[in-house]
Order: C-alpha cells, then structure tokens, then sequence
C-alpha cells in the first residue's frame, strides 16, 4: 500500500542525545542536543543525498 511508504512523524516527541555537523552563516558547526534546548528545531534528512536546500 503507498500509506506503507510513509514514515511517522515525530512531531511533539523528544530526540535522544546527537551530536551532528550543521552547515549555518556560511560554516560548518558541530550541534549538540544541548545547544538547541528550550528552542523550536526543525530537522529534516536526505538519505543518501547531500544537496543543498
């Protein structure tokens, strides 16, 4: 079925520990759980993928 091919949000829901490499102001900056704490984040992912959005 195609509702198969969908993944579930996780909206609302916390994220474990991460540590992860983010490109902002032209640099790329290692970004930690702790550095976005008690501010709204929007994370999203291309599998396989490294365009630019």
């Amino acid at each position: 079925m195609l509702t198969d091919l969908f993944i579930e949000n996780m909206i609302g829901q916390e994220l474990g520990d991460f540590k992860v490499t983010a490109f902002k102001d032209g640099k790329f900056k290692e970004v930690e759980k702790e550095d976005l704490r008690g501010k709204w984040s929007v994370f999203f992912f291309y599998p396989g993928d490294f365009t630019f959005v």
